[in-house]
């Protein structure tokens, strides 16, 4: 599955992407997840839940799909 992911501020962190997209179900098991599963931002493994997702950003979870960030604030 490939999804775009519309952020409304300047970055959304890796935790906030997976709890919005179901793939936990609280933010507290991000760091049990990201511990337990690859996930790799901009096709780099990564673990930190902390880590800022900005426009222009792709995330793969294996087995649930890509995800594309994209800035929702129009150029001025």
């Amino acid at each position: 599955m490939k999804k775009e992911i519309l952020i409304a501020g300047p970055y959304m962190t890796l935790g906030q992407l997976l709890k919005e997209e179901a793939i936990i179900s609280s933010g507290g098991q991000a760091k049990w997840f990201l511990k337990e599963n690859v996930v790799n931002v901009n096709d780099e493994p990564d673990d930190r839940r902390g880590r800022k997702l900005y426009d222009g950003d792709h995330v793969e979870v294996p087995g649930v799909g890509l995800f594309f960030i994209h800035s929702k604030q129009e150029s001025e």
